[in-house]
């Protein structure tokens, strides 16, 4: 009996032992899977951080790539405006020399004008010196500007071309045999410069030098002045014109 119970005590001796190793044995795998667990999640966050700082870098790769490109469009910009800013600076000191070189221009320009119009057949001379004598002002202001100055000289030079492509009458006063009558005067272009009596009674044209009648050409010279207030269809009219003989 004594020996039964011993070996009960013993058996019970080793379950216990065998129990407590069991444990041991299951926490330290508990740990360990525990600690397995805990490096797979370090190691996923890991691989996660790595995707994410490729991702990053790839974007700041992109990034890099496009400021070059970006610099070097920017450097060939500020290339060709560097080289702009030496063509505008040689056109400045060429814009200052023609600046200089305007006035004197105009006066010569205005001086022939005034010239041509004293040589020219003799109408409208008071609107023609009028429109002069504003442009010479025009000159003599220091608060016009140069291109306006260059302007109005231009602009009186067209008016005297366009005298020779248009018609015109009006009253006027010239002389006549020393006498100064008041005359309807026809102007065709600069081939001819004629005029007529208020009562029609007579026609003449200027020679060049003074006017002089010119007999057979009353009714010509009247349907031209019709024509040129528009009071009848434009035609063909027979004019005096006076030309110079050979010697």
């Amino acid at each position: 009996m004594k020996r039964y119970v011993f070996l009960l005590y013993i058996m019970a001796v080793f379950a216990a032992a065998n129990d407590a190793d069991i444990d041991q044995i299951l926490e330290e795998n508990q740990t360990s899977i525990s600690q397995s667990e805990t490096s797979q999640e370090k190691v996923d966050n890991l691989s996660t951080e790595k995707d994410s700082l490729l991702a990053e870098w790839k974007v700041v790769v992109k990034q890099v790539e496009g400021l070059k490109i970006y610099n070097a469009q920017k450097r060939q910009q500020i290339k060709a405006q560097e080289e702009r800013l030496v063509t505008l600076a040689e056109q400045t000191k060429q814009v200052v020399v023609i600046q200089r070189q305007i006035p004197p221009l105009m006066e010569r320009m205005a001086n022939s004008l005034e010239q041509f119009v004293s040589l020219d057949a003799p109408f409208s001379l008071d609107e023609r010196y009028k429109r002069i004598n504003q442009v010479r002002n025009t000159l003599s202001d220091p608060k016009v500007t140069a291109s306006e100055q260059v302007r109005q000289v231009l602009e009186a030079y067209n008016i005297e071309r366009e005298y020779g492509r248009t018609i015109e009458t009006y009253e006027d006063a010239i002389v006549l045999d020393g006498e100064e009558k008041v005359v309807n005067v026809l102007r065709i272009g600069r081939l001819a410069l004629m005029y007529q009596l208020k009562d029609q009674s007579e026609a003449g044209i200027w020679n060049g030098s003074n006017w002089e009648e010119v007999s057979g050409f009353r009714i010509p010279v009247r349907d031209g002045i019709r024509m040129a207030n528009k009071t009848a269809p434009l035609d063909l009219l027979p004019l005096p014109v006076k030309f110079e003989e050979e010697e």
